[in-house]
């Protein structure tokens, strides 16, 4: 009879968060913040890069990154976008 899934060494079936995806992620959960981490990450999101990007480079969480970045006041919000509801003086005419 053959072993159910989740009891094979190696199967994704029954793993949570990144290690399922990407098996050579590493975790730094509970790791404390060094100041080069800390200014890596305001380095990162004053250049306007996404929270996906900014985890993979500082090998933290994406949940991790967004609640130091709030505690710490950095916004990751990008600054170059123009509000939605904005238009163009051409489409107001019509």
């Amino acid at each position: 009879m053959a072993k159910a899934a989740w009891k094979r060494p190696g199967s994704p079936i029954g793993r949570k968060g990144p290690r399922k995806a990407n098996p050579a992620y590493k975790r730094r959960a509970r790791q404390p913040w060094t100041p080069a981490d800390l200014s890596k990450l305001k380095q990162l999101a004053k250049g306007n890069t996404p929270t996906g990007v900014m985890s993979i480079k500082l090998q933290r969480p994406v949940a991790a990154i967004r609640s130091k970045a709030q505690r710490e006041g950095i916004s990751l919000r990008p600054v170059n976008r123009s509000p939605y509801n904005r238009r163009t003086k051409a489409a107001k005419r019509r």
